[in-house]
């Protein structure tokens, strides 16, 4: 006779059950309260079982979520690219961190409920919450590796689930829930805590710091550039901008205020130069290659930025062009090899306009050039990303006959995979390089041209994605969030 062996005694916190809202504010305080309850309960339940044992009990604490149900193909307001779900039924989503996203949920709640003339049901999922990301993130505790506890963690709490931490959703590729409920954002909370906790990580910077607007460069002398340009910013008090914080979590707030030095830099250091309202600019140094690249934008992504746009080197491929020329990426030819299982190369991934003026603008701009003298210093057209970076020393034949036949007049390591993301993400993208060396003409990026190159260029090219971002900050969301960026079935979250 086989012996059933007792199943622990499962504990989760008592929280309020679901309830419907017809006002944003309050729906999100909802949110905030449940979410709040399951950290502080298994952030508790795990100091107390790390000190006296679990007791045979499992604590088990669930994600909130917001739920919605329509039951009309009555049309809404289809200029908005976002807003609204696609079709009657129940569509829901898991959240995680509504302090960090109050803003976003407030607004993606509102037009939920102006578009469609229904409640919203806020309540706990059935998504059981990861004992890592309750007690890793506003509480500041750590969860200990396995085997260094004196119970099995997976016996007493609930660890990640990798069925609920993909992004099938954004792919394209999510089936609706057993009960037919469709997916209500673009990510689900554990996909969303995964990825706060890798940007910690590898940015050494709180996610909470990330403003709307991200650059991308691939040299660490923009920081230092950057930095300058923050200062000037704080030291005009009718910039809008409040501080300034570098890796480390190093926030100023005056423009002469000193930042110390790590020791150690991380993976990809991220700077950000604040505004109140999140509206300012991020500068993360991805280094170099397509696969820092993908793994910046799979994270920065969860916080659903308005722009993200790569400001860095690359290999001019026409005789015509000179070291210091800007090329504004038009096109991409995608050789980077790193997404072709998430976004097949036959995808196309289409110039923004908004992102291609207000980047052409602002090197006008910058440059005191207008017109046809523009094209004196930048080239539009299509620009190449590669995953070798000394793709020069290969037989040369077929590399650049495809080059040639691409009709491409830049090459680079990240800034296909950047777009390409952006567009699998929904986050408008764009791409502003500087030519700092010409391989196929004899002009390799060697030591001293390089410090005469970065010593003149790095800073204006800089000022000219600030300038950029400057202009998408005071575009209408609904303009920047292109209806290009969206497919048949959407989430109505952004």
């Amino acid at each position: 006779m086989t012996q059933t062996l007792p199943q622990p005694q499962v504990v989760s916190p008592d929280l309020p059950g679901p309830e419907e809202f017809t006002d944003a504010r309050a729906a999100v305080a909802r949110l905030e309260e449940l979410y709040s309850g399951a950290v502080d309960f298994l952030s508790a339940r795990f100091l107390e079982a790390m000190r006296d044992g679990p007791g045979g009990r499992r604590f088990r604490a669930f994600y909130p979520e917001i739920r919605i149900a329509t039951t009309t193909y009555a049309q809404v307001d289809s200029r908005l690219s976002f807003g609204h779900v696609p079709a009657p039924g129940t569509h829901a989503a898991t959240i995680t961190r509504p302090d960090l996203f109050r803003n976003y949920l407030r607004q993606q709640i509102g037009l939920l409920l102006a578009n469609h003339n229904v409640p919203v049901r806020i309540g706990l999922s059935d998504t059981p919450m990861p004992v890592h990301f309750a007690v890793t993130g506003p509480s500041g505790l750590g969860v200990p590796q396995e085997g260094a506890a004196a119970f099995t963690l997976r016996d007493a709490f609930d660890v990640p689930d990798l069925s609920t931490t993909n992004d099938d959703i954004v792919n394209g590729v999510a089936l609706p829930a057993l009960d037919g409920t469709g997916p209500l954002a673009p990510f689900t909370a554990q996909r969303v805590d995964y990825s706060l906790a890798r940007l910690t990580h590898y940015t050494a910077t709180d996610p909470a710091h990330f403003q709307n607007h991200v650059l991308f460069t691939n040299y660490q002398f923009y920081v230092s550039e950057f930095e300058a340009l923050a200062r000037q910013k704080l030291a005009d008090p009718d910039s809008g901008y409040t501080s300034f914080v570098a890796t480390g979590d190093v926030e100023i707030t005056t423009p002469d205020a000193e930042i110390p030095h790590l020791a150690r830099l991380p993976q990809m250091p991220a700077y950000h130069l604040k505004r109140a309202d999140g509206s300012g600019i991020t500068l993360v140094n991805i280094g170099v290659g397509p696969s820092n690249a993908k793994t910046a934008t799979d994270h920065i992504a969860v916080l659903r930025p308005h722009a993200w746009i790569m400001v860095g080197h690359c290999a001019g491929l026409r005789n015509t062009q000179q070291l210091g020329d800007f090329v504004l990426a038009h096109a991409y030819l995608r050789e980077d090899r790193v997404l072709d299982d998430d976004l097949p190369v036959w995808v196309p991934i289409p110039a923004l306009a908004e992102i291609q003026i207000a980047l052409e603008e602002a090197v006008a701009m910058e440059t005191e050039m207008a017109g046809y003298d523009l094209k004196r210093i930048m080239r539009t057209g299509t620009v190449a990303s590669v995953d070798n970076r000394n793709w020069e020393l290969r037989e040369h034949t077929g590399p650049v006959q495809r080059l040639s036949q691409s009709r491409a007049i830049a090459l680079d390591m990240e800034s296909a995979t950047i777009a390409a993301n952006g567009f699998r993400f929904r986050v408008p993208y764009g791409t502003l390089l500087c030519v700092s060396d010409k391989p196929l003409h004899g002009e390799l990026k060697l030591p001293g041209m390089a410090s005469d190159f970065y010593r003149t260029q790095v800073s204006r090219h800089l000022c000219i994605g600030v300038r950029a971002m400057e202009t998408l900050r005071d575009m209408p969301l609904e303009r920047i969030h292109s209806r290009k960026l969206r497919s048949f079935d959407e989430t109505a979250f952004l």
